[in-house]
């Protein structure tokens, strides 16, 4: 079989090279089958109808102030037709989750190219002042915080337990040019068993795990973000 390419690096062994084509073609596998996976996701026809124009609260952020009453439909802003909508794990009267944190430390710094693109924002069931408290340790300077309590958004679109434990999934909604909104996606494989330890859910927007998952030692199974400030 001819070689994949002709690269090769100083003093490898023909066991090595022999076993990283082998890799390499699963490599390969696996960008197809992400491009597939891409292209089915944008070919979805619009999900059900927002349920209601829900009422968040939202805080100042890192600048002191009053938090304010913010409409669902608001969160897209003007120009944009898609919103981005993370669950992050605080339930009211709880701890932050480390790992919705640890997430959410690097989503903040590529939020301003998200934006470019697509409307984003952050609920939780926290109250708001709690969550600009949390955003200010974290620096979070390009996420709007949210909070979600008093509203159902968690439950109808199962971010939520039905035992009230908090889930971590990521929302996509869809304005339409009549301005109805609909759901468009979710990262559902969080809620089919992998066996393995971890969802895999977010991967693709985490680059802590691709990461790790690149190391001789892999992700683990035991070691978790910290919460505390890196």
């Amino acid at each position: 079989m001819k070689p994949l390419h002709d690269i090769r690096f100083p003093n490898e062994s023909e066991a090595y090279r022999k076993a990283r084509f082998a890799l390499l073609e699963l490599e390969v596998e696996f960008r197809v089958k992400a491009e597939e996976a891409a292209a089915a996701r944008r070919a979805l026809p619009a999900g059900g109808a927002l349920k209601e124009d829900y009422l968040f609260q939202e805080g100042a952020g890192l600048d002191a102030g009053d938090p304010k009453p913010v409409r669902m439909s608001a969160l897209f802003g003007e120009g944009r037709s898609t919103l981005l909508l993370y669950s992050f794990m605080y339930p009211e009267g709880g701890n932050p989750c480390p790992m919705c944190t640890s997430f959410l430390d690097g989503l903040n710094a590529n939020a301003p190219y998200i934006k470019d693109r697509a409307a984003l924002a952050v609920l939780a069931r926290a109250p708001v002042s709690v969550l600009d408290d949390w955003g200010r340790a974290r620096q979070w300077n390009n996420l709007r915080l949210l909070s979600s309590g008093g509203t159902t958004f968690n439950s109808d679109y199962h971010a939520e337990s039905e035992a009230g434990e908090q889930l971590p999934i990521l929302h996509v909604f869809s304005k339409q040019g009549g301005g109805e909104i609909y759901h468009f996606w979710s990262s559902e494989v969080f809620f089919v068993p992998s066996g393995k330890g971890h969802p895999r859910h977010l991967d693709q927007l985490w680059p802590l795990w691709s990461a790790l998952d690149l190391t001789p030692e892999g992700r683990g199974q035991s070691w978790w973000p910290s919460p505390e400030m890196k």
